[in-house]
């Protein structure tokens, strides 16, 4: 009887831990997740801060003996060293296990920036669910909110903080909001859209400090308050110093400045790890017999030609079960995966996939309706859509992707579209037919 060994009790390690019982039904799976807690969906935390669910909305699997049931034993602890060549895993709770078959599945964690105060309280992440009783408790109707990043993770956040009824201010320090999935134009008119909804959006802008609003705040915070530079209300709380001298006051800091690859335990393991654990199209690692998947692994992604992190759950579930498959003994191999983003915030859709910012001697066409907040933006390479970007353009999200991800050759249509980009669905529906893509037109027919 083999061990199969997943660390990580995320969407991945969940959907692996299932995959591999359905294929061995005599082997023993052990997952071991990091958090105090039932498995459970870090995307569904907004959801929790908006009341939508409760705490029990956001397990994985909502059976208390779903995983008894399957005989997966779950162990809470951590990994803190894995020793490859013995097969052996070293838990922070002093335990041991050894395994036939690992899966590192351990997703990512915050980035935490050098900021001075980021230890107050009334400062958190909004990653656990601890994190989320924490902002629940302070993110009252009226209370002062300042969110440190406006990537991806902090517009989703900001909405579930928008629709607690608080008084919202977002400091992002590119020079746009979502700067890793939109271009200058299409992140100018995303704050915009936040700015009209009530939210004080700071682009280019760093937070130098965290302070308690009663400290002294020196001489500049002084003859800022003097000259009417500083941040509405008074009284408790928090003090948030930003570049150029304004200050901010807060009740709650949030800090959603990314996330990273966790993996720092694999340092001296002899497992190849780049941005995340390099693995290949089986999802295996450069060591026989250890799999990655999830949000710390770095898989090839078809259209960029490159390994990538692609910190997303439907390519995270898909590695997940091809990696289980092939610890099962079924040799399966990974499509590739994509930069997909699709990004709601605050009502306004805005979307991003492939090489989105374009090739090396590309060519690319451009559509922007400020007014209607529209815009739309189409990257080629020869006669390949290899990337796009959309705001408040929902017409056509499932044919964008099909380009993109199917690689459908355009042909005539690569002038059309330069020409007129809104004629992608008329593009899709006559170059994909001949190229095996006709199913994925139809579902884009129906999006």
């Amino acid at each position: 009887m083999r061990h199969h060994l997943i660390l990580g009790a995320g969407p991945a390690g969940v959907i692996a831990a299932e995959t591999l019982r359905k294929q061995c039904p005599q082997d023993r799976i052990t997952v071991v997740g990091d958090e105090r807690e039932a498995p459970y969906s870090r995307m569904a935390i907004p959801y929790l801060l908006i009341g939508k669910v409760g705490e029990q909305g956001t397990w994985l699997r909502k059976g208390d003996t779903h995983f008894t049931d399957l005989r997966i034993d779950i162990v809470q602890a951590r990994a803190s060293k894995i020793e490859a060549a013995k097969r052996l895993v070293h838990l922070d709770n002093g335990e041991t296990l050894s395994f036939d078959n690992l899966l590192i599945a351990t997703g990512s964690h915050p980035v935490r920036p050098p900021i001075p105060g980021l230890d107050l309280p009334g400062v958190h992440t909004c990653w656990t669910l601890e994190d989320a009783r924490a902002i629940a408790a302070l993110a009252k109707p009226g209370a002062r909110v300042l969110q440190m990043g406006a990537g991806f993770i902090g517009c989703i956040i900001m909405e579930a903080l928008q629709l607690r009824g608080v008084e919202l201010s977002v400091v992002e320090m590119g020079d746009r909001m979502v700067p890793r999935m939109m271009g200058p134009m299409a992140g100018g008119m995303i704050r915009d859209w936040c700015e009209a909804k009530g939210v004080k959006v700071f682009t280019g802008t760093k937070v130098e400090a965290i302070e308690k609003a009663d400290a002294p705040a020196g001489l500049f915070g002084k003859i800022a308050g003097a000259l009417g530079m500083g941040g509405s209300g008074s009284g408790g709380g928090l003090r948030v110093r930003l570049s150029g001298g304004r200050t901010v006051e807060a009740d709650l800091v949030i800090s959603a400045t990314g996330v990273r690859p966790a993996i720092g335990f694999l340092e001296g393991s002899g497992i190849t790890c780049l941005q995340g654990v390099l693995t290949d199209e089986r999802m295996q690692t450069n060591v026989p017999g250890i799999y990655a998947a999830g949000d710390c692994a770095e898989a090839f992604d078809k259209v960029s030609g490159k390994t990538i992190v692609s910190a997303i759950q439907p390519n995270a579930a898909e590695q997940a079960r091809v990696a289980a498959l092939n610890m099962a003994g079924q040799g399966t191999t990974l499509k590739g995966v994509t930069q997909i983003n699709v990004l709601d915030t605050l009502g306004l859709i805005s979307t991003s996939f492939g090489n989105w910012q374009g090739v090396d001697g590309g060519e690319h066409a451009e559509l922007t309706d400020q007014a209607a907040g529209k815009h739309l933006s189409l990257q080629f390479k020869d006669d390949l859509m290899v990337g796009c970007n959309s705001v408040g353009w929902t017409e056509h999200v499932g044919v964008m992707r099909g380009l993109v991800e199917g690689q459908v050759r355009l042909g005539e249509w690569k002038d059309k579209l330069l020409q007129d980009p809104t004629k992608l669905m008329e593009a899709y529906l006559a170059c994909a037919q001949g190229q095996g893509h006709w199913s994925g037109a139809q579902d884009a027919r129906r999006r």
